[in-house]
């Protein structure tokens, strides 16, 4: 889909490509898939992720299928900027770039503007159907979007949300087919529908002295 074009220093032409879906859906794949390329066509890239993701590797890349590239770990997006050589890097990949502060879509015109191709790679939406952190913002100044879908685990359409299995209402909680399933837009309501009557059952009724 992109060719491993030399970036163009003088002008400045880089530009941003985003890899979004649900758990499962390969966008790690793609992004290792896009840095490879890059790498055979003898590229100077940089591969980030955020710290806080250790389930398959303190310092690895790693995609559920057991792919893997070295990275570097950063702890916030202002971080990446100083491992960035912008006068020799020509791609930057970030995994899991929704667990970044929103300070991340900057960092992402940054390089983008300093003649950068930057790659990232990340969930678009939360376990609740919602858009996930700086997603949104990073799509909207993209000038590539790739959404990648998932198999349902219920119905086997393609799948867009990411379920949670356990019970935790935090936004950000790494876990793996344990924790998270892959579910189409019909499965998904079904199961939120069923879930949400669960909770108001469990929800005792008010005694006459709490009124």
């Amino acid at each position: 889909m992109f060719l491993e074009n030399k970036v163009n220093r003088s002008n400045n032409q880089g530009w941003i490509e985003v890899v979004c879906g649900s758990m499962f859906s390969g966008k790690t794949e793609e992004l290792l898939r896009r840095i490879r390329r890059a790498e055979f066509a003898h590229q100077k890239i940089e591969l980030f992720k955020p710290a806080i993701d250790v389930r398959y590797d303190e310092e690895e890349v790693v995609s559920h299928d057991a792919n893997s590239m070295n990275s570097t770990p950063v702890h916030n997006s202002a971080e990446i900027l100083l491992y960035v050589n912008i006068e020799t890097v020509e791609v930057v990949g970030i995994d899991e770039v929704q667990f970044f502060d929103e300070g991340i879509v900057d960092v992402c015109n940054q390089l983008a503007d300093s003649g950068i191709r930057v790659i990232v790679a990340g969930l678009d939406m939360d376990f609740l159907g919602k858009p996930f952190n700086s997603m949104p913002q990073l799509m909207a100044v993209a000038e590539y979007v790739t959404k990648a879908h998932a198999i349902c685990v219920k119905c086997g359409r393609q799948a867009q949300f990411s379920h949670r299995l356990v019970a935790s209402q935090k936004q950000v909680m790494l876990g793996e087919k344990d924790s998270y399933e892959p579910l189409c837009r019909h499965c998904f309501n079904e199961v939120r529908e069923l879930e949400e009557n669960v909770a108001r059952k469990a929800i005792p009724p008010a005694s006459p002295e709490d009124c």
